[in-house]
């Protein structure tokens, strides 16, 4: 007779847990080290490793035996994530046998056997005598269905060489797991400098809390391939929570690491924030930008007059002294001090990741005191009957006035298609590139200035 050997399931819980790294990358992703002591039997074990996150990808699941003291081989692997609530356990009793507890007026409780047909939209069930539809009292269940689990659990079979003790790391990927940076500059009075901070925003909706996690920031686009499940997005930030230093920055690969100086706690359903640089007395460069647009160069045009935005932009070089660290991307927002003293928010902008020694330029917004309008003036064709293929020339006339009770400079850019030469200018201008041209126009205080140009170009 044959006999089959119900393997007893151990349950590994958090008091197992050795040590917790976790390396966090930009688009909700993360990778866990779980490192927990076990103690095993000869032959098969079944292993219930708990409050691992209920976002796993069960497929990139990787035990190792770290300590060396045991010889194991995994078996099998199973991703419970059906987890305990009151639908589920009347789900998992369908067909099977309750108790229904009633009380009376005087507190007696009095308790009757049934079997649970079918729970959509409340209960229905048979009793010795009867079905009824709805509970009158409340239901005792006999015991929890093994398949049903209190908290995400990753079962686990193996089988080892020997029985004893050893440390085992549980690694894995995970969902709902992110962080970004997000940074603060304050500018100088005189504008030509400012203190710019940086903090690690980690947002944690992957199911389970990581306590005491050594933390790591990978920086840069990991390739992913899209997952079937929706991503979750935080929308309630927590209070900032600087830490004691700054993290230690170090190339990975294509990537850039950065290490927290000290475990974590990172609880579920929660946004906090770690500082990441403080960088005081960044040099930088202030500028009113008005960008024109190729199709002003394609046909002749009747409109007119036409207002250009006259951006305010801000720039600073990522070198070495306060900087010349890589900076993750993220959303920069600059204050500026009013004539009170007093802090006063004047625009944000996006930077995307940005090694040393490259420049970032952030436009905060439209200028409010200058203003800016152009028109064409003329427009000949030279030759060609093609609607991309022939010459023609066009000229431009562009009216820049200023309010302000100081002279202000203003970055003039167009773009121009095909084949251009400038044929005449009222000012000197810089080819960018192939297709940019650039204007440095002063405008005197409370003065305006007229900018004209006439441009051949062939297509």
């Amino acid at each position: 007779m044959n006999t089959v050997t119900t393997v007893q399931e151990q349950r590994i819980d958090d008091a197992a847990q050795e040590a917790l790294a976790v390396t966090i990358y930009n688009d909700n992703l993360a990778l866990v080290k779980d490192l927990r002591r076990l103690t095993l039997t000869q032959g098969e074990n079944r292993l219930a490793w708990r409050n691992c996150s209920a976002r796993i990808r069960p497929e990139t699941a990787l035990l190792s035996e770290t300590s060396g003291a045991l010889q194991v081989s995994l078996l099998e692997q199973n991703f419970d994530f059906d987890l305990l609530t009151p639908k589920s356990l009347l789900k998992k009793y369908l067909g099977r046998q309750v108790q229904v507890i009633r009380a009376n007026d005087a507190g007696e409780r009095t308790s009757e056997e049934a079997t649970l047909l079918a729970t959509n939209k409340g209960v229905i069930l048979r009793y010795a005598d009867r079905i009824e539809n709805g509970l009158v009292g409340h239901l005792a269940f006999a015991d929890l269905p093994p398949d049903l689990r209190d908290q995400p659990t990753l079962v686990l079979h193996l089988e080892a060489a020997q029985a004893g003790a050893g440390t085992f790391e549980l690694s894995y990927l995970t969902g709902g797991l992110s962080w970004r940076a997000d940074y603060v500059a304050d500018l100088s009075a005189d504008g030509q400098f400012m203190d710019l901070n940086a903090w690690v925003t980690l947002t944690n909706r992957s199911g389970v809390a990581y306590r005491q996690a050594r933390v790591q920031l990978v920086a840069g686009e990991v390739n992913q391939v899209p997952l079937a499940r929706p991503d979750f997005v935080c929308d309630s930030p927590m209070p900032p929570c600087p830490m004691d230093a700054p993290p230690e920055e170090e190339s990975l690969d294509e990537y850039h690491l950065y290490t927290l100086q000290r475990p974590t706690d990172i609880l579920n359903n929660q946004t906090k924030q770690v500082a990441l640089l403080s960088a005081p007395r960044v040099p930088l460069t202030r500028e009113l930008v008005v960008r024109g647009n190729p199709y002003f160069y394609r046909a002749q045009s009747t409109d007119g007059w036409e207002k250009l935005p006259v951006e305010s932009t801000l720039s600073f070089t990522n070198r070495d002294g306060s900087l010349g660290v890589p900076l993750p991307k993220g959303v920069v927002r600059v204050y500026a001090k009013d004539s009170r003293g007093n802090a006063q928010f004047i625009g944000e902008d996006r930077i995307d990741h940005t090694p040393k020694h490259e420049t970032v330029t952030l436009q905060l917004g439209e200028s409010f005191d200058v203003t800016v309008r152009r028109k064409q003036t003329e427009f000949n064709k030279l030759s060609g009957t093609g609607r991309y293929n022939y010459a023609y020339e066009a000229a431009f006339a562009m009216e820049l006035k200023n309010a302000k009770p100081d002279a202000v400079t203003v970055k003039v850019l167009e773009a121009i298609p095909g084949d251009w030469k400038m044929v005449q200018e009222s000012e000197p201008h810089t080819k960018e590139a192939s297709n940019l041209a650039s204007w440095q126009v002063t405008i005197p205080a409370e003065g305006a200035v007229t900018l004209t140009w006439r441009v051949q170009v062939r297509q």
